[in-house]
């Protein structure tokens, strides 16, 4: 690719009491084409237009194979945590009672937050619902069972008016989960902005699963109410790491049509002795390449960035659990963090390797801070194509070997593909098919990073 045009981006690091103010960025125009890349956009703050015993914020989540998290938020805290729902809009045959949880945060008290798990469900089933007996109606359609299935990729979202493009973009086409690597709300412990947040998605929450990690914006420390941070995304977007045998919510995984998807914290303790570490080496001991024969990593701060945005930050856990990955022939990684989009090659202790992940970074949904314009140069032969716009990805899995990825830069009121390749699974290659050990990676194209 070739040169971009820069201007500095400055970073400030997240303190406790003090907001991040960040500057506007410069226009910059790319050699190899006419799109000319936008500063940051004002936030949208969305408000409260429903009573206060009706549902608002309302997303869904996957839970098991045939169940779904329903999420809301009243400001009543006498409203039930029951879920009503059917195939016939307006027709409620089933219905579920759940959870609820509320917290503070310095002089924010949340509204009452609803949790309920429904089902079991039908695979490609429209299912209509009505969140704590009164309200809206919702509807939602569930995934498919088998092949083919289409995920929808955002990271670093945030809620400003690139972010409402984004995500109308990514509604003009069908998609079946949408999957976030990081950074939701920028709230950065404005827990007014989590409110907002979650109205703003939830057009798009509300009717397909989204499944969702933690990135260095959601941490929130507290002292010495909250110390170790993540209060509101714990409370507020709840994900199934029980079922998948985590102790906590921060890294997990879970099965959907064929794909087995682990989520990692970045911001969690990941040394081999930690719980972390050893959940993702026992989770990824249970996989069964023939019943999920897709396996997708999801992590905020990437292993590898050719950005000068965050360099080097997520290089201490790619260098502990980089191998774990490997052996077990992860195909693909998303990061966020970095407000940018890279696509790798297929790599292994930075060197080319064709039974190592593909490795993206997909850090630009709309965040309030701009993009991050400047890359390492002369540009890396692992890094295929890299571009400071915003957008998102689209992952459609064909079958049990083939996937075809695509990012679609925001381009006003269209979405423009700017990126595409086609994947084959590692569980169905025959160059890795048997194990091989990491040190033979010498045989191998030797690019370092």
């Amino acid at each position: 690719m070739k040169k971009i045009m820069r201007a500095r981006v400055f970073h400030f690091p997240l303190l406790l009491t003090i907001f991040m103010i960040f500057p506007q960025v410069l226009l910059v125009q790319s050699e190899n084409d006419d799109f000319s890349r936008q500063p940051p956009r004002p936030i949208i703050r969305t408000q409260h237009d429903r009573s206060d015993s009706d549902p608002q914020q309302v997303h869904i989540s996957l839970v098991g194979r045939d169940h779904m998290r329903v999420t809301w938020i009243t400001d009543d805290k006498q409203a039930p945590s029951i879920v009503e729902y059917g195939t016939e809009k307006g027709k409620y045959d089933a219905k579920a009672r759940g959870e609820h949880t509320e917290y503070t945060y310095f002089k924010y008290s949340s509204g009452k937050i609803h949790h309920t798990k429904i089902g079991p469900l039908e695979p490609s089933t429209t299912y209509f619902y009505r969140c704590g007996g009164s309200g809206p109606e919702f509807s939602f359609k569930t995934p498919p069972s088998t092949f083919p299935i289409e995920f929808a990729v955002v990271g670093d979202l945030g809620q400003t008016e690139w972010t409402a493009s984004t995500l109308a973009h990514v509604d003009s086409e069908d998609y079946d989960v949408f999957l976030l690597p990081g950074d939701l709300s920028y709230a950065n412990g404005q827990q007014p902005l989590w409110d907002s947040f979650g109205r703003l998605v939830e057009p798009y929450a509300s009717r397909r699963p989204w499944m969702v990690t933690e990135g260095n914006h959601d941490i929130e420390i507290m002292i010495p109410d909250h110390p170790q941070g993540f209060t509101a995304y714990n409370s507020r977007w709840l994900m199934p790491y029980e079922e998948s045998g985590s102790k906590s919510n921060l890294y997990y995984s879970f099965d959907v049509a064929g794909t087995h998807i682990i989520m990692l914290g970045s911001y969690t303790k990941f040394y081999v002795e930690s719980p972390q570490y050893k959940w993702l080496e026992s989770d990824l001991a249970q996989v069964n390449r023939k019943k999920t024969p897709w396996v997708l990593v999801l992590l905020h701060a990437p292993w590898y960035n050719t950005n000068t945005a965050h360099q080097g930050e997520g290089e201490i856990m790619r260098q502990t659990m980089e191998k774990l990955l490997y052996k077990a022939r992860v195909d693909l990684v998303f990061a966020g963090h970095v407000h940018a989009y890279e696509r790798f090659t297929r790599i292994y202790r930075n060197k080319h390797n064709p039974c190592g992940p593909v490795y993206i970074t997909i850090g630009d949904g709309g965040n309030r801070e701009g993009l991050a314009l400047e890359y390492l140069e002369p540009a890396s032969p692992l890094s295929l194509y890299r571009e400071p716009s915003f957008g998102h990805g689209r992952l459609r899995i064909l079958n049990e070997t083939h996937a075809y990825w695509s990012w679609h830069r925001n381009n006003d009121a269209d979405a423009l593909v700017a990126d595409t390749v086609w994947l084959e699974s590692l569980s169905t290659s025959k160059t890795c098919q048997n194990t091989v050990d990491e040190e033979a990676t010498t045989s191998f194209v030797n690019n370092e990073l």
